[in-house]
């Protein structure tokens, strides 16, 4: 199809692209789109695909006939356009509210808005400086996952004590259901005192400041709603605190070692976590360094507030992202949150949060591509979908040009070159982070 475009930018970040379609191919969108309602419906005395124009302007209208054409046309040109210009539309690109309808043998204006995403700048464009992990596996290091192991055999034995349990103490209870609560009724029950566990947070509050011996009424109401409607539950229990517990992590001895690990000497465990560190490390800070230039960066972005449409869009990606995850566990998004005790506002307030950072990266990461002049030509594309072991790359380009979605498989190119330069000119400083801040504990709880 033959277009003429012309556009301009304006002070709302939305490009205002002016087409002219050829009379030519006015003629033959018109033409095959009475071909296409001639084969779909059954025209008495006609073969299939065989009626006449003027017996389809009477039984369909050629009003609906051009308002057809009018909208094939503009399904067509609105791809082209979008690579034309290499616009990566934010929100859904609109022709108005009500385009004119084509006309035979004229040719056809149309203009389309698009939203983009703004054009920012940056506080400079320095390559940012950043704190790594050494690249050796350090003493720390170890200590840290020899913890965490000792951590999985800690068990709980009863504090003697006299005080009031606090919150994120682990108690003992016997819970007697007094209204609607038998799911947790039963003796020498185990609970932390965590309200962004599992339990009702009223009744942890309700539990916290008891001492050991005491008995207590709780009651707490549940609300939710059905059908439209607010409905409320009461649960009541009486609980008495049998103990507060405190947690007792094995001492690091060789038989210990050989016990649990199958190891003769606690250095030949520690030989066995650095090399298994060591594997990780060459996996994990290529990663991590990409993420923190990038994070470092992010923040030399001059802007407020990122567009609520740009927003709204890196939400449903990440969300997107996120379901498929869950997905390929075998869980959905019910089963997650009540797994991890998250309610469906938090959920939503983390993935908003999460989105505004990674929207700002991103309109980092562009602004950085046009300072540096950084471009993503065809031969870029096709060395990306040949990376995918595509055998028909270039078939797959012109589908993928078709559909418009080049310019955002060029943005993406341009980003990641981007991030690359980040990389490479990054200044960094190698930290033991695990020996400083397990230094600072240590001296917090010395204090």
């Amino acid at each position: 199809m033959n277009t003429t475009v012309t556009s301009e930018k304006t002070d709302d970040n939305k490009v205002v692209a002016t087409i002219v379609v050829a009379a030519e191919d006015v003629n033959k969108a018109v033409a095959k789109t009475y071909k296409d309602i001639a084969r779909r419906y059954n025209f008495q005395g006609f073969r299939r695909g065989k009626a006449p124009r003027p017996v389809v302007d009477g039984l369909i209208g050629k009003d609906a006939v051009l308002a057809q054409a009018t909208e094939e046309i503009l399904n067509e040109v609105q791809p082209k356009v979008l690579d034309e210009l290499d616009l990566v539309a934010i929100e859904q690109p609109s022709f108005g509210d009500d385009p004119e309808i084509v006309e035979e043998g004229k040719d056809y204006q149309v203009v389309m808005t698009v939203t983009v995403m703004p054009e920012l700048e940056l506080e400079n464009y320095d390559a940012p400086s950043i704190n790594m992990p050494p690249k050796e596996v350090t003493d720390a290091e170890i200590d840290l996952q020899i913890d965490q192991l000792l951590s999985y055999q800690t068990t709980y034995e009863d504090e003697d004590t006299d005080r009031a349990c606090e919150a994120g103490d682990v108690v003992s209870v016997d819970i007697i259901d007094k209204e609607g609560a038998s799911h947790l009724a039963g003796e020498g029950r185990t609970f932390a005192l965590n309200t962004n566990g599992g339990l009702n947070d009223d009744l942890v509050n309700g539990i916290v400041g008891m001492k050991p011996g005491e008995t207590k009424e709780i009651t707490w109401t549940v609300s939710h709603e059905h059908d439209g409607e607010k409905v409320e539950h009461t649960f009541s229990v009486e609980v008495k605190l049998n103990a507060i517990k405190k947690a007792v992590t094995p001492e690091l001895t060789e038989e210990f070692v050989k016990n649990s690990f199958g190891f003769d000497k606690i250095e030949e465990l520690r030989d066995a976590i650095k090399e298994e560190l060591a594997q990780d490390k060459e996996l994990s800070l290529p990663r991590l360094k990409e993420d923190r230039v990038v994070e470092a960066m992010g923040e030399k972005l001059i802007l407020d507030e990122v567009p609520e449409a740009y927003l709204n869009q890196v939400m449903n990606e990440l969300a997107g992202e996120f379901l498929q995850q869950l997905q390929g566990r075998g869980m959905t998004l019910d089963g997650y949150l009540a797994a991890s005790g998250t309610k469906m506002e938090q959920f939503m307030e983390d993935l908003r949060h999460q989105a505004n950072d990674r929207a700002r990266q991103s309109l980092m990461l562009d602004s950085l591509v046009k300072q540096l002049g950084i471009t993503a030509g065809e031969e870029d594309i096709l060395a990306e979908i040949e990376k995918a072991g595509v055998k028909d790359a270039k078939d797959l380009l012109e589908q993928l040009r078709g559909e418009g979605r080049l310019p955002g498989i060029r943005e993406a190119i341009r980003r990641s070159k981007a991030v690359d330069w980040l990389i490479e000119n990054a200044n960094v400083t190698e930290v033991d982070e695990i020996a400083e801040r397990r230094a600072a504990e240590a001296s917090e709880d010395a204090e």
